[in-house]
């Protein structure tokens, strides 16, 4: 498995129009084959921080899922609402425990 995680944070102003738009492709996600989880966070602490966690099956997914054109109308879509370029990291699974 492979675990993506993102960090975004809102222009001032911007955070309900950037939350939007960040939910506005799920129901496409959701039909992605080797798509394990796609969950968007709001920050209790900070006014418009948002963080993604995904999860593939394999790195073939996760390849599929930025290749895809509404992907990459998202990020055109978001640049002019985020204060700064969103930190992405990859990781491995090592150990877990689903319910």
């Amino acid at each position: 498995m492979i675990t993506l995680v993102a960090n975004m944070q809102a222009r001032p102003g911007k955070e309900k129009e950037l939350e939007a738009a960040l939910q506005v492709h799920f129901p496409k996600v959701q039909l992605e084959k080797g798509t394990v989880a796609y969950v968007l966070h709001r920050s209790t602490e900070k006014v418009g921080q948002f963080f993604f966690y995904e999860k593939y099956q394999d790195q073939q997914a996760l390849d599929y899922h930025g290749s895809t054109p509404y992907l990459k109308e998202l990020f055109s879509s978001i640049a002019d609402l985020l204060l700064e370029k969103p930190e992405v990291k990859l990781y491995e699974e090592v150990a877990a425990i689903s319910r």
